[in-house]
């Protein structure tokens, strides 16, 4: 199924029979709930592109988690859908909006209610942004790893509802690996909490598991409790240049093979780099068709030599030039071009993003079915990725207005999923299923998994309100 023909999801109840919003109203306080349309158009769609959404009935922004409760309950009175929302910054379409729904922005959730250094945790509300999490961590020498390219934007809570990866996640994990706990309102408006804050624990089914990655199709998350990390030693940064993608792909395999765990193994191609330097002009010239970018982060000795031994492997799969980096300031340029690309090239055009993930042996071939792919559909397919994890986002960029180009790009997208299956991979890394990816997950899975996934959204959700039409339907 192609993006383009992705069902309407939105649940359209008729205008007669809508319900009074006053009621739920004048549960809140003063200002929770917006009705104003051109409020609540900004409110409406993540960052996926054509990804079908539609206004909703009100957007709601509850500062605690009683408030999250009373408007689910009155919204199980009503039978009115419920769409959370982190920051907006989701590339799948799981917070995009549906007819006649309420969306549940938590952007006044905002607080870090405790860090315990003797613990090693933290709890805190959904609406704690990424990097405002890492910085009151830093405060006490600790350090919570996970680390999507958004992190100065996401929020915890939307992380949690895609267990988002990022850039370290190839050595440290992603957000599922640091959830020890979490507080939920249910799908019938119980306030539940899941989990515990001991270091070891196996009391019961592990629900908090479950609901990591769920993207609100099985309750609303109101706090968030994740295990820290000691401040880790300072990072040996390697680069090296190569002259196909396919080649650097290779030399992500050649690390894998050779024992090494890099804190960081990213892949950039020219179309990323051109895009970053006419945007910000960061001065990285590069005559090359990609780039991959390494990090180790072992101490002193045991450091500098896995950083010789990944550079080891670059040269040996045929790197142009590569380098273990001596200046901080360049490497993390580099880096800061990593996390730029996307939004440098969303200026060229709408940006159709893929985000499959294949065994690491694997990323020199699916690398160069991409590349056949882009060439087959005649569209241009920017690369970036976690390569150290297989975790590839290719990127397919099309003229503004281009409708013809639009639904060559769609065809493409369609047939990444499809190798990626057929490399052994899955069809969502980090990013999550949402609406893009639901007739690939219906393809990753056998039809009993499907049943199964169905029977627990059912038993969890029994009217069918939360997120309706995502992940699985």
């Amino acid at each position: 199924m192609t993006v383009a023909s992705l069902p309407d999801v939105a649940v359209r109840p008729g205008t007669p029979g809508a319900p009074d919003l006053r009621v739920l109203a004048h549960q809140l306080p003063a200002g929770t709930l917006i009705t104003d349309p051109v409020s609540v158009e900004r409110y409406c769609h993540d960052e996926a592109e054509w990804a079908p959404w539609a206004a909703p009935l009100a957007v709601a922004r509850p500062a605690d988690a009683e408030q999250v409760r009373a408007i689910v309950r009155w919204c199980l009175v009503h039978e009115v859908p419920i769409v959370p929302r982190g920051a907006g910054t989701g590339l799948s379409g799981g917070a995009n909006a549906v007819a006649g729904g309420i969306v549940v922005s938590f952007e006044r959730m905002t607080a870090v209610l405790r860090i315990d250094p003797v613990e090693r945790l933290a709890v805190v509300q959904p609406g704690v942004v990424n990097d405002d999490l890492r910085a009151a961590c830093a405060e006490h020498g600790l350090w919570y790893p996970p680390d999507p390219a958004s992190s100065p934007w996401s929020t915890i809570g939307g992380n949690v509802a895609t267990n988002a990866g990022g850039v370290c996640c190839v050595k440290y994990g992603v957000t599922g690996d640091y959830v020890l706990a979490l507080e939920v309102v249910t799908g019938t408006g119980e306030l539940v909490r899941l989990g515990r804050e001991t270091a070891k624990g196996v009391a019961g089914y592990d629900l908090v598991s479950l609901l990591v990655g769920s993207e609100g199709t099985l309750g609303l998350v109101t706090e968030v409790t994740v295990r820290l990390r000691p401040a880790r030693p300072p990072e040996h940064t390697i680069v090296g240049f190569f002259d196909s993608l396919v080649a650097a792909g290779e030399a992500v395999a050649a690390v894998a093979r050779a024992g090494a765990v890099p804190s960081a193994l990213e892949l950039l191609d020219r179309h990323c780099l051109t895009a970053v330097n006419d945007w910000k002009n960061l001065g990285i010239e590069a005559d090359c068709e990609a780039i991959l970018l390494a990090r180790v982060d072992g101490p002193g000795a045991a450091g500098i030599a896995e950083a010789e031994s990944v550079l080891a492997c670059f040269e040996g799969s045929g790197a142009t030039w590569a380098a273990r980096s001596e200046d901080d300031a360049e490497a993390d340029a580099m880096f800061a071009a990593r996390r730029l690309a996307y939004p440098a090239l969303e200026r060229l055009g709408p940006v159709l993003t893929e985000d499959v993930c294949v065994p690491v042996g694997r990323v020199p071939d699916m690398l160069a079915r991409v590349q056949a792919i882009g060439e087959r559909h005649d569209v241009l397919i920017a690369n970036i990725a976690h390569a150290g994890d297989g975790n590839l986002h290719p990127l397919i960029i099309t003229p503004p207005g281009d409708e013809a180009a639009q639904m060559r790009a769609q065809a493409a997208f369609a047939e990444i999923i499809a190798e990626a299956l057929a490399c052994g991979g899955t069809v969502t890394g980090e990013h999550g299923v949402g609406l893009l990816k639901r007739a690939g997950l219906e393809a990753e899975l056998s039809p009993v998994v499907v049943e199964m996934h169905r029977s627990i959204r059912r038993a969890l959700d029994p009217k069918g309100l939360l997120n309706p039409g995502k992940v699985i339907a």
